[in-house]
């Protein structure tokens, strides 16, 4: 349980009191993102769509994997030995297919943004903006989404493997130490890729390419900060859970006399069928409503990179919205202009 201590005030001043001028600016970002996934809503099936193909990957790998356990974690003499080729390569295959389909929906997401933004009249539910855009990444720019996902699971990969030889080593420390590492630089590189990848599906840049101008561009203007707002995808994190929160209470009120007693026969799971009801109803209401903030947080993205990139378009094409942005631009960031 939570307490009011003096500490806890002082963490929670000290996480407040630098970003607290950076609500309003970030707020107009999030209203412009919502404009134009709504404007777009069809980008949001999309979403859901690369989602199920997610899903079914991950049930195909794991009946691929089960396959060929004895090829990858042989017993000798009791004791499992894991073969460290096998295991690198199924687990690359692993991350690389979800980061791709992941990347695919942020590039996919970037350039109905960036379509809306240069060319509102191609605004739709199902318009030539979500389109185009769903058929240039997984065309033109689907190279670019492979390259810049592969990395990022290579040091996946290169993380599992060094987890599990940890786990057979007893934990050594030369071998956390080498996860951590492999961990921060995959956030890293994770991170620089959502920028990337925002050029990728805005102008259909190569990977490197993409990667240039984004910071070139954030750079040269005095951007850095703004990076470093994440303030938009904490309140999604918050409003994920919230969401999560109230499936389980409403998974919660069935119970197995609810409906007729069809969750009589439910799956023992050691637990009271509402009890069991609540957990799924958390973990379907956080995966849903996870899948539509990242498609807006995607979105926020694509906004910051295409004021940077396109104000004078914004202002012709959103005149109410570009004149909120920049006045909460300059009120709160003087030395850099829009």
């Amino acid at each position: 349980m939570l307490h009011n201590s003096p500490r806890t005030n002082i963490l929670f001043f000290h996480y407040v009191s630098p970003v607290w001028s950076r609500i309003p600016f970030a707020s107009v970002n999030l209203l412009t993102a919502c404009t134009a996934v709504k404007q777009n809503c069809g980008v949001i099936f999309v979403a859901y769509l690369y989602v199920i193909v997610a899903f079914g990957w991950s049930i195909l790998w794991s009946i691929a994997f089960v396959g060929v356990y004895d090829q990858v974690i042989a017993t000798v003499n009791g004791e499992n030995t894991i073969n460290y080729g096998y295991y690198f390569l199924l687990f690359l295959s692993f991350f690389f297919t979800h980061q791709v389909i992941q990347n695919c929906t942020h590039v996919t997401v970037s350039g109905t943004v960036g379509s809306w933004w240069f060319s509102p009249e191609h605004s739709g539910c199902c318009s030539g903006g979500v389109m185009g855009s769903v058929i240039r990444t997984l065309t033109t720019s689907f190279g670019s989404v492979c390259f810049g996902s592969l990395l990022v699971a290579i040091l996946q990969a290169t993380k599992a493997v060094a987890q599990a030889a940890r786990g057979e080593d007893g934990g050594s420390f030369l071998l956390c130490i080498a996860e951590c590492i492999l961990q921060c630089l995959a956030d890293i590189l994770e991170y620089f890729n959502k920028w990337a990848f925002v050029y990728v599906g805005l102008y259909g840049y190569s990977y490197i390419e993409a990667g240039k101008n984004v910071w070139t561009l954030f750079k040269n203007r005095g951007w850095e900060a703004i990076i470093a707002d994440d303030l938009i995808s904490n309140v999604f994190f918050f409003l994920s859970l919230s969401v999560g929160g109230v499936c389980a209470g409403i998974g919660y009120a069935f119970n197995e006399n609810s409906f007729g007693g069809i969750f009589a026969d439910a799956i023992d799971t050691g637990l009271s069928v509402s009890t069991t009801n609540a957990v799924l109803g958390f973990i379907i209401g956080l995966v849903l409503s996870s899948i539509l903030f990242s498609t807006i947080g995607s979105a926020v993205n694509a906004v910051i990179v295409c004021f940077a990139e396109g104000p004078a378009e914004f202002e012709a094409n959103h005149p109410e919205l570009s004149r909120k942005m920049r006045e909460t631009w300059l009120q709160f960031y003087p030395n850099c202009g829009a």
